[in-house]
Formats: structure tokens, sequence, C-alpha cells
């Protein structure tokens, strides 16, 4: 399970694996949650839990993405990790719980938008899963 950032002219482009799709999308998360708090280390005071569908897998990783900015911004709540997460790829179905605290304890300066389409995919490969996405800053 890893994540890294790879060039892009204006916003934020990263790959992330997993043997399995859940620990390739658990791999997504972590790399928006670093592109928005930087370095600082959030306490793991609270849990949230939700579902999110999506047509397809590429909507499915958009739609478990853009839940976490609507966390922030609508329920000021800002994730520490990932702590279950159950994908049915084939109906296109994911359940997460994942750790967190308030954001307004934090001073951070990454504002994502926006989750983007552009250059996102998700595949399985013989070596596991892979997933990439362009979060708009």
């Amino acid at each position: 399970m890893s994540h890294r950032f790879l060039e892009h002219t204006a916003d934020v482009k990263f790959v992330a694996e997993g043997a399995t799709i859940e620990e390739a999308f658990s791999s997504a998360a972590d790399a928006m949650a670093e592109t928005v708090r930087g370095d600082i280390k959030i306490l793991e005071q609270e849990a949230v839990s939700f579902e999110v569908e999506g047509t397809d897998l590429g909507m499915l990783l958009y739609n478990f993405l853009e839940e976490f900015l609507f966390l922030l911004d609508a329920q000021d709540f800002l994730m520490a990790k990932v702590t279950e997460i159950k994908i049915d790829a084939e109906n296109f179905k994911l359940s997460c719980t994942i750790v967190g605290d308030k954001a307004e304890n934090y001073k951070f300066t990454n504002d994502v938008k926006a989750i983007t389409y552009s250059d996102m995919f998700v595949e399985k490969g013989d070596g596991g899963w892979k997933v990439q996405a362009v979060l708009d800053v």
C-alpha cells in the first residue's frame, strides 16, 4: 500500500497502489489527506462512516475522494486515516470508516478545490491495483 506524487503543471497528481482495491483506494485517501494537511499530524478524535456508489470504478474513486472534500467543507472534519474500507467492485459500491478531528483545531494552507476526472484511472494489474487522480488546488 503506497502512494506517490507525480509532476503536474498546476494541480496535484498522484498514483496510489495496493495488493487489493481497498488498499489502493485507502492509499488514494492518504494522498489526498497529505495534500490537504501537509506535514500536520491529525489526531484520531472521532470516527465517521460513509457509503458512496458509482457507475464504474472511476466514478467510485471520484465519489470516494469527493466525500473527503464534503466532510471538510460541510462538517469541518479532517481525516487522519482510513480504518475500514469495503468495496464491491462488481456493483461499484464502497463503505468506509475513517478517523480524524475537527479541522478548526489545525492550521493548514493547502486548499483542494475539487477532484477532477483528468488522467483518472482504476486498474488491476499482475501485482495488484493502481489508481490515479488529479486534485484541483
